[in-house]
């Protein structure tokens, strides 16, 4: 049986997480805690319990809210190309969502995001030209608009992408390095 323990403190935000994970055979047992569960003495506040079979399914129970999500993985072979479908429930919310990408290359990718009961459903292209630069081109069908998306890899590990949301004539750009010796930054 192998354990991890991961921590993270948002010094924006005045927050941390905890969590401790436990593989017992082919399950990911974790229990994951926020600084609520411990700042006012110990409580139920922000603690959550999984169960996870990796590439099948994910259980999540949200013990102060006593509030469940489930979510089943699988993937299928079309014309010999993978298509991934995941199904997302979520007892809480009342919301359901599928989820599904079908790879086509390895540089070509096409995706489909529904919120089942709405019109909220998003059409994804992804092209990842040489491992150098990837265009996203994302149209919403709820919205009846487009968004952009272009990053590109720079300095060997970091990326800096410029996004565009034609909904909200919204610009973004955003740098991230992903260094073994200092670290992740990732700033918008």
């Amino acid at each position: 049986m192998k354990a991890s323990l991961k921590g993270k403190y948002d010094a924006e935000k005045s927050t941390g997480v905890g969590s401790l994970a436990f593989n017992a055979g082919d399950l990911k047992l974790r229990a994951t805690m926020t600084d609520a569960t411990l700042v006012s003495g110990p409580t139920l506040n922000g603690l959550s319990l999984s169960v996870e079979k990796p590439g099948f399914f994910i259980f999540d129970y949200n013990v102060p809210k006593k509030d469940f999500r489930f979510q089943f993985m699988n993937s299928v072979r079309i014309g010999e190309k993978p298509l991934n479908l995941t199904y997302i429930h979520s007892r809480g919310d009342n919301r359901t969502i599928l989820d599904g990408s079908l790879l086509i290359d390895s540089a070509n990718k096409l995706s489909a995001n529904y919120m089942v009961g709405t019109n909220n459903c998003k059409l994804k292209y992804t092209y990842n030209h040489g491992g150098i630069a990837t265009f996203e081109p994302c149209y919403d069908l709820a919205k009846n608009t487009w968004d952009f998306a272009v990053s590109r890899r720079v300095y060997g590990g970091d990326v800096v992408k410029a996004t565009y949301q034609t909904s909200s004539k919204l610009l973004g750009m955003e740098w991230s390095r992903n260094s073994k010796s200092t670290g992740s930054i990732k700033r918008k």
